[in-house]
Formats: C-alpha cells, sequence, structure tokens
C-alpha cells in the first residue's frame, strides 16, 4: 500500500491529508498539540507501509522530519514561496486543510518545489552559526545606539568605541546624566553579548581548521575559519545548485531586474538566503578588495564604476562562486563532520 500525504504545519495543530493510491480513498486528520509525542502517536498508524509525505520548510520541520524518518516514510521538504506561488493567482479558500491538499498534490504531480534537508550535524552547525551572527547584529545595533546619543547631543562623530582608547575616550566626554546613564547601560549590554560571543567564536574557528570543506574554502582569498564555516553551514551540498549562478541567487547577492519592451531598469540585491551566509562573503570580500589580493584590480575596476560597495558585492558574487566549485570538487568530502 503507497500513501501520499501532505502536512500543513502550525505551533497549535498539524493537518494532515492523504490518499491510498491503490483504492483512491482520501482521508483527513488533525492532530494537537504539535509536539513530538503526538505526531509520533499518530504517525503509528502508518509504520511499515510505502509512505510519501511533503510538508514546507517551516519553523519546527526538523522534529517532524526526524518522526517521519523513524517510521520509513519519504519526505519532501517543500520551499514555502514557490509552493505558494503555484497556487496561481486566482482567489480560493486558504484554510490548512487546502494548504495539505495543496501539497499532496503537487507530490503526487512531482511538482513540488523540493528544499535540500541537511544532515543533523550540519543542522546543528547551522544553528551556532545563525545564533553567532544574531548575537554580532545585537552587538552592532547597541554600538549604534551609543553613536546615536553621541550625535544627539553634539559630540564628535568616532569610530571603533569599544576597542583601543575608545572607552576612555566615551568616558571623557560631556554628558548629561540620563545621556551617560544611557551609554553606560548599552555598554554593559554590549559587554554581555560579548561574553556570548567569544566561546561561539572559538568553537567555530576551532571547527574551521579541521573540517575538509572549511579548509577548502579558506583557500580563496579573503576567506578566513570563521567566514568558511560560515559559507559551508548556509551553502550545504553544493551539488543541489546547477550552475554558480544558482547560488549566488540563493544567497540573495543576484540584481533584481525590472524589464518591460525596450524598457530594462536593475533593482536592488534580493536579499532571499541567509543572512549569515551575505555577511560571511562581504566580510570575505573586505578582506580581497585589499592591496595584494588578486581581485585587486577588478575591485579596483569595478569601484571606479559604480562604486566602493556595489563593487565588494561584486567580489562577493566571485568569492562565492568560486567556493561553490570548490565543494563541488571536493564531492561528498565536503560536507563530513570535522
Amino acid at each position: 500500500m503507497t500513501v501520499v500525504m501532505g502536512l500543513d504545519q502550525h505551533r497549535a495543530q498539524v493537518t494532515a491529508e492523504w490518499i491510498d493510491a491503490q483504492t483512491g480513498e482520501v482521508s483527513r486528520s488533525r492532530v494537537a498539540p504539535a509536539d513530538r509525542a503526538s505526531v509520533r502517536r499518530f504517525l503509528g498508524r502508518f509504520s511499515g507501509g510505502e509512505l510519501e509525505v511533503a510538508l514546507e520548510a517551516t519553523t519546527g520541520w526538523r522534529f517532524v522530519v526526524e518522526e517521519l524518518r523513524r517510521v520509513g516514510a519519504g519526505v519532501h521538504l517543500a520551499e514555502p514561496a514557490e509552493t505558494s506561488g503555484l497556487r496561481g493567482p486566482k482567489r480560493r479558500a486558504k484554510t490548512d486543510g487546502a494548504d495539505a491538499r495543496h501539497l499532496r498534490e503537487l507530490l503526487m504531480i512531482e511538482r513540488l518545489p523540493e528544499s535540500w534537508i541537511p544532515p543533523d550535524h550540519i543542522l546543528d552547525l547551522r544553528a551556532t552559526v545563525r545564533l553567532r551572527h544574531t548575537l554580532s547584529h545585537q552587538r552592532c545595533e547597541w554600538q549604534q545606539r551609543i553613536q546615536s546619543v553621541l550625535y544627539h547631543h553634539g559630540v564628535p562623530a568616532r569610530r571603533q568605541l569599544m576597542v583601543g582608547d575608545g572607552r576612555e575616550w566615551l568616558a571623557a566626554q560631556v554628558l548629561p546624566p540620563a545621556a551617560r546613564e544611557q551609554v553606560a547601560v548599552f555598554i554593559a549590554i554590549i559587554d554581555a553579548l560579548e561574553v556570548q560571543i567569544s566561546p561561539l567564536d572559538k568553537q567555530l574557528r576551532a571547527y574551521g581548521r579541521r573540517q575538509a570543506g572549511c579548509k577548502a574554502l579558506q583557500g580563496q582569498y579573503g576567506v578566513g575559519e570563521l567566514t568558511a564555516v560560515t559559507i559551508l553551514a548556509e551553502v550545504g551540498d553544493a551539488s543541489r545548485f546547477s550552475s554558480s549562478r544558482d547560488v549566488v541567487r540563493y544567497a540573495g547577492l543576484d540584481i533584481t531586474v525590472k524589464q518591460s519592451d525596450q524598457r530594462r531598469s536593475a533593482g536592488h540585491l534580493s536579499r532571499q538566503g541567509p543572512p549569515a551566509l551575505r555577511w560571511a562573503l562581504y566580510e570575505a570580500a573586505q578582506v580581497a578588495r585589499r592591496p595584494g589580493s588578486p581581485d585587486r584590480a577588478y575591485y579596483l575596476q569595478a569601484a571606479e564604476r559604480i562604486g566602493g560597495n556595489r563593487a565588494c558585492l561584486a567580489v562577493a558574487r566571485k568569492l562565492l562562486k568560486r567556493c561553490y566549485h570548490a565543494l563541488r570538487e571536493l564531492g561528498e568530502e565536503a560536507l563530513q563532520p570535522a
């Protein structure tokens, strides 16, 4: 017996619709609460049979996929935006049952836009990389708040407030008591974030020194231990991309274009991919534009034409394409645990 199922997952409940391929009988069920124990009980009735399941790559998919694999099901993870686009422009009722049916039907006609399901160790690495990126981004936000307070009170602008003699300079500035209190709170939060970021940095850098894929990425000028780990975790299996252009599009570094008849205008970055991946590539590009880099001449030529920031993004795209080819050439070894 072959069963084809669509799952629509939410925090409170999971809606399932499945069809028996032999009899054509369609069944529906709702699993609540949407936790591991409830999902396991529900899937127990399909254990030992042939089961193919489609679900969207939304928050919480990992434990559902683990439970599906536990009963021997074939799992198909759908890309949410493309799956929604296949509904078409016509207005239809959108319910949890309709969403589950839509996934099931796309799977049956082999039109489901599938996402890659990383192995567990890559999922864990990706979670650590994104945690580090989130904390680092928050640290920058609090530093910008300090700059905002200083400017609000007419203090001359200065970069690098948290390193070197920046803190001494900051303490010497004349500020009203309320502003001084703001700055003190912001610095305390930055220090607390740094306590959390430092061990993550050490952990990821150590991983980057040992893991085969990360070592291959560091062969590209500008890519270091931390950026290599981030690129590996976010790109994953390079063979899932048909070309280097696809991986640039996945990273959100492609330029959107609007064209109609004879009119064509370039837009902005699509920014559709993982933010941590774009951060890593831009940081690597900042290094790759320095004197002595093989990309220095390309950067200078691009900067003269389109400006420094856009030239850095162009270098980042070149680096990503090289990283893609390096991972493809390494093959399966690229994703092996350190």
